[in-house]
C-alpha cells in the first residue's frame, strides 16, 4: 500500500519504520524546520505542499491510498490542509494524536487558549521556562518585566533581548534534569503546549514537585478525521481495508 505521511515527530518515525517493516510503501513529509533530524525507514519528502491543492495534487500524481497526519500536535495549517484534501480526493486520512497531559494532584495549572494570553497571564518579575516553540515567540519576549529561558531545539530567527537567555536542546528529558535547571533558574513559571508523550512530561513533574506554575496551552481543533492515540491501533486503521473519510 503507499501511505504518506505527514511526519516529524517520534511517533511518526515509528509509524513508518513499522509500516515499512510489513512491506508498504512509505512516504515521509517532513516541514524541514529542524536541521539533521532523525529519519524513519522509507522514502522522505522535505518542505511544503503548497496548500490544500499542492497536497490533493501530490497525492493524486503519486497514487497515495493513505494519508496519515502523525505532526505534532500543535503542527497548525498542516493538519487543517490535511483534512480537506483527504475529503477532496476520497484518500482515508487517519490522525495520530498522542493522548494530552492531564493536571493531577499538586499541580498549579492555568490552562490558555493562545500564546497571546499566555504571554499577557504571566506576572511581572516571573522567571520563566518557556518551552513553546518558535511561534509567538515575540509576544513572551516584549514582556520586558519577566526574565526567561528559552528553550528550543533550533535558534530562533531574530536575536533574544537581554532579559531572556536560549537554551538549545533535544528531547528526551529526566526529570532529575529539568529539577536542577528549574533550581539553577530560580524558575517561578513555566510555560508550555499540551503536547502530550513521555520525552517532555518531565518538566511537568519537576513544577509539581517545586511548586511552580504552568501556563498550559490548550490543543487546536483540526476538523474531524478517524483519529488514534497508540502506534497498534494506528497500524490497524492504516491498514484497515476501507475507512470512513473525514464528515
Amino acid at each position: 500500500m503507499k501511505i504518506l505521511i505527514l511526519g516529524g515527530t517520534a511517533e511518526a518515525r515509528e509509524l513508518a519504520n513499522r509500516l515499512v517493516a510489513k512491506g508498504h510503501d512509505v512516504m515521509s513529509s517532513l516541514a524541514g524546520r529542524t536541521s539533521d533530524p532523525k529519519l524513519p525507514g522509507g522514502d522522505i519528502r522535505m518542505g511544503k505542499f503548497g496548500g490544500i491543492p499542492g497536497l490533493c495534487a501530490y497525492m493524486r500524481a503519486v497514487g497515495t491510498e493513505r494519508l496519515v497526519d502523525a505532526t505534532h500536535p500543535y503542527a497548525g495549517l498542516i493538519s487543517v490542509n490535511a483534512v480537506s484534501a483527504a475529503k477532496a480526493t476520497g484518500i482515508p486520512l487517519v490522525r495520530f494524536m498522542r493522548p494530552a497531559w492531564e493536571q493531577r494532584e499538586g499541580d498549579d495549572w492555568l490552562t490558555l487558549q493562545t500564546v497571546a494570553e499566555a504571554a499577557a497571564a504571566l506576572p511581572a518579575n516571573a522567571d520563566v521556562l518557556l518551552t513553546t516553540g518558535h511561534m509567538g515567540l515575540e509576544a513572551f519576549v516584549s514582556r520586558d518585566d519577566c526574565q526567561f529561558v528559552v528553550r528550543l531545539i533550533e535558534p530562533p530567527a531574530f536575536e533574544l533581548p537581554r532579559h531572556a537567555s536560549l537554551l538549545l536542546s533535544r528531547p528526551p528529558y529526566d526529570v532529575v534534569g529539568e529539577l536542577r535547571l528549574m533550581e539553577r533558574e530560580g524558575i517561578t513559571h513555566l510555560v508550555t503546549k499540551n503536547s502530550g508523550g513521555g520525552q517532555t512530561a518531565a518538566k511537568l513533574e519537576a513544577a509539581r514537585r517545586l511548586g511552580v506554575k504552568v501556563l498550559m496551552i490548550a490543543r487546536p481543533a483540526y476538523g474531524p478525521a478517524m483519529e488514534v492515540s497508540d502506534l497498534d491501533a494506528a497500524m490497524l486503521a492504516v491498514e484497515a481495508g476501507a475507512l470512513p473519510g473525514p464528515a
